[in-house]
């Protein structure tokens, strides 16, 4: 399930910090049931030493400029909130439409409208667009006992490994049976428009985090493909990382 939330700021210019994921993250948080947002944020779906959230969101979308480490948006903007779990966008919605104003960092702003997405018709494959960037790492240990995190490029064949690797994982976590979960592989990945802009450093709390934005193909068995679709794609999801848009037209691959 899916959710876009229109809002306009209420002042003349709606201005965050340059990364502002934390605080999108943290909006979401805020606004579910008590219950809900504890047993998300401390429980999640734990899967070993990993716990899974199933929830993403795209960057905030709208006309914006880049100010003294800031970014200021003007007029309407869009943040698009996808999870597999019904209940969740059920109690933000809830909670939402009980409020005409809603702040967003120090800021505030108006709720204009709530849309629920239609779930796009799938396909095999299927041509996607990014939202938010997707990240995909391995944490290695150095020569001298330190941990350093590598994040993955989409030219490194590991990239798509690791992708279906966490795909893997999380068809696991919700307990799909063995043979859904072995379908993953027949499945690939690859970038059709990738360029070096689209490589994307973004400051989450005290961590770096590297992820791609593009155009991909997703060939994937459907269960998989709605999985990614609703929860997001590669890693650090909840942190807003991995959301995608189905592509349908060939001026959108070209452009």
């Amino acid at each position: 399930m899916r959710i876009t939330l229109k809002l306009a700021p209420v002042a003349e210019k709606l201005i965050l910090p340059l990364h502002y994921n934390s605080l999108v993250q943290g909006f979401i948080y805020h606004h579910l049931d008590e219950v809900v947002s504890n047993r998300l944020h401390n429980e999640g779906v734990p899967f070993g030493k990993r716990q899974f959230r199933f929830f993403t969101f795209s960057r905030i979308i709208g006309e914006y400029r880049i100010n003294s480490g800031n970014i200021e948006f003007r007029g309407p903007i869009e943040i698009h909130i996808g999870s597999i779990h019904e209940n969740v966008l059920e109690s933000l919605v809830k909670h939402l439409l009980t409020k005409r104003l809603v702040p967003l960092g120090d800021e505030q702003c108006e709720l204009l409208e709530i849309e629920v997405e239609k779930l796009p018709k799938f396909t095999r494959p299927i041509k996607v667009k990014t939202l938010s960037p997707i990240t995909t790492y391995s944490t290695l240990t150095t020569g001298n006992g330190r941990k350093k995190t590598y994040y993955y490029s989409p030219t490194e064949n590991d990239w798509e490994l690791q992708i279906l690797a966490n795909l893997r994982r999380k068809s696991q976590a919700l307990g799909w049976e063995q043979d859904a979960i072995e379908l993953i592989h027949e499945a690939r990945v690859k970038s059709i428009k990738v360029e070096k802009r689209d490589l994307q450093i973004v400051r989450y709390r005290e961590t770096v985090i590297k992820g791609w934005t593009g155009i991909y193909e997703l060939d994937l068995p459907e269960p998989f493909f709605y999985l990614a679709y609703d929860a997001g794609l590669g890693s650090k999801n909840s942190q807003g990382f991995g959301m995608l848009k189905v592509v349908e037209d060939k001026k959108t691959i070209e452009g």
